[in-house]
């Protein structure tokens, strides 16, 4: 062999070669007793029907006709009108002291039912926006939320039932959103100051 062979096979490596023992002893018996620990706790829990899952209790749900109304108000209106009932100036109309809340609570119905876009005079101040129309809540939770709204913040209004939101989901049944303040004014007249 000539020296310039010896010298380009000093360069390369040996071939690789198989170890002893691939895999560490620690993660074989790691191993080893992760499987014992499986098979054994395969077996205690076996002969229970598959029915019987995790065998926690059920939580009985609470009746339907217990909504709490400030939690639908929370993730629904306060957003918009705040945790106060004071909205935003300009922007979202207050909820406390307002008589579009206290006067007509079929109004107020409807309101949340159908929704309002347009001009609407709160307390002194014109707010021009739109309130979405929330259909999809229950009697239940349009009942709760309207009594909550209705006698939180100050307000001394009258409870809404569930038959009364009921009742006007009835009255109009494909009523698109309400054009602003006038036009609820004029379905609804406004009660005359004593």
């Amino acid at each position: 062999m000539s020296e310039r062979d010896d010298k380009v096979r000093q360069r390369e490596r040996d071939e690789p070669e198989e170890l002893e023992s691939p895999v560490p002893r620690e993660l074989a018996v790691i191993s080893i007793l992760l499987l014992a620990w499986g098979a054994w706790y395969y077996f205690q829990n076996t002969g229970y029907p598959v029915a019987a899952g995790d065998r926690r209790t059920a939580v009985v749900a609470a009746a339907a006709d217990s909504v709490d109304g400030s939690v639908v108000y929370a993730g629904n209106c306060a957003a918009c009108h705040q945790a106060n009932g004071m909205g935003l100036s300009g922007v979202f109309p207050p909820l406390a002291d307002s008589r579009w809340v206290l006067e007509d609570d079929e109004r107020l119905v409807q309101i949340l039912l159908h929704g309002v876009q347009g001009e609407m005079v709160v307390r002194g101040e014109t707010y021009n926006g739109v309130m979405p129309a929330f259909p999809q809540l229950s009697d239940a939770e349009l009942a709760a939320v309207l009594t909550y709204i209705r006698t939180s913040w100050g307000n001394a209004g009258s409870p809404v039932t569930a038959d009364q939101v009921a009742a006007g989901r009835e009255q109009y049944p494909d009523r698109g959103v309400w054009q602003g303040g006038a036009e609820l004014d004029e379905v609804f007249p406004p009660e005359e100051a004593p």
